[in-house]
């Protein structure tokens, strides 16, 4: 094996994301929780410790450090304890139906003082312009759909050019990105109908029943399965680097293309509705009027 046939390799730790450990094994977020509950445990026993003897001190003591312990080590749905303990009592302060819309009082409930009506669905997307650039946060962002490409069938020195051009990529970026992969449903019943369609204009009799038997396959897979389909999108900040992030990544092999207003409003939909099947046609972009032509 030549030197350029070697496949190149990066150690990578696996706490890369893991905070520091400040002192006993413990981190600022860890020691900040221990000690914060000591140090107000002693400030109640300096204020209150004549109240009660000095056993009640201890047990009660105890109770709250094995308490603060627990939470500043625990964890739950792999997230620190204290992190989801605060996240748990902010959504048992939000309402549990949120719809799209303004919230509207009604009469009964106004009078009762307790108005139970549905909190409106707030998107972080503000606007979709036709050009596809998504305002988020006062930002704009620009969505590029990517395709893939196999590595691991590539020779050492390709393997190195392609991680050398994908490392370029991302020092080149001049704002936040993100790369979204999704799987998503992916409807076969198009494809069985366009082959039921194409089958009457093939040649010979014995294609046309191997269609029909093809477009009858599809069909089984579609109803008896769950056929997903895999989309790659980069999110990218600005127009420019939307440029620049496309011919970075069509130099790297990938088939890469900034999605349009329509497309933009479709990936939105898709990502708040994963599971349905994308309805036919593009989509109008929010604040685009839309005419209907009739056909009668």
């Amino acid at each position: 094996m030549t030197i350029e046939d070697r496949v190149p390799r990066a150690v990578v730790p696996a706490n890369v994301n893991e905070p520091d450990r400040i002192a006993f094994g413990l981190t600022f977020r860890q020691l900040g929780i221990v000690g914060g509950a000591g140090l107000v445990g002693f400030g109640v026993y300096r204020t209150f410790g004549h109240l009660l003897p000095s056993v009640a001190w201890i047990v009660a003591g105890a109770i709250v450090f094995a308490v603060a312990v627990v939470v500043a080590l625990g964890r739950r749905d792999g997230l620190p304890l204290d992190v989801w303990l605060r996240y748990g009592f902010a959504l048992s302060r939000r309402p549990r139906t949120l719809a799209p819309g303004r919230a509207r009082v009604s009469s009964v409930a106004a009078v009762a003082g307790k108005p139970n009506v549905p909190a409106p669905l707030r998107s972080p997307v503000t606007a979709v312009s036709p050009t596809g650039v998504l305002t988020s946060e006062g930002n704009g962002k620009v969505l590029i759909a990517c395709g893939t490409t196999n590595i691991h069938l590539r020779t050492g020195g390709e393997q190195g050019a392609l991680l050398e051009g994908f490392g370029r990529f991302l020092n080149s970026l001049t704002g936040p990105a993100q790369i979204v992969v999704a799987a998503q449903r992916h409807d076969l019943t198009v494809y069985a109908q366009a082959t039921v369609d194409h089958a009457p204009r093939l040649a010979h009799p014995a294609l046309q029943a191997a269609a029909d038997d093809y477009a009858e396959f599809l069909l089984d897979l579609d109803s008896q399965r769950d056929p997903l389909r895999r989309q790659v999108l980069a999110v990218v900040t600005g127009e420019l680097g939307a440029d620049a992030a496309v011919r970075a990544l069509s130099g790297l092999g990938v088939e890469a293309a900034a999605l349009d207003g329509p497309a933009v409003a479709s990936a939105l939909a898709g990502a708040v509705d994963p599971f349905s099947p994308p309805a036919p046609g593009p989509r109008a972009v929010p604040g685009a009027p839309i005419t209907l032509r009739s056909t009668s």
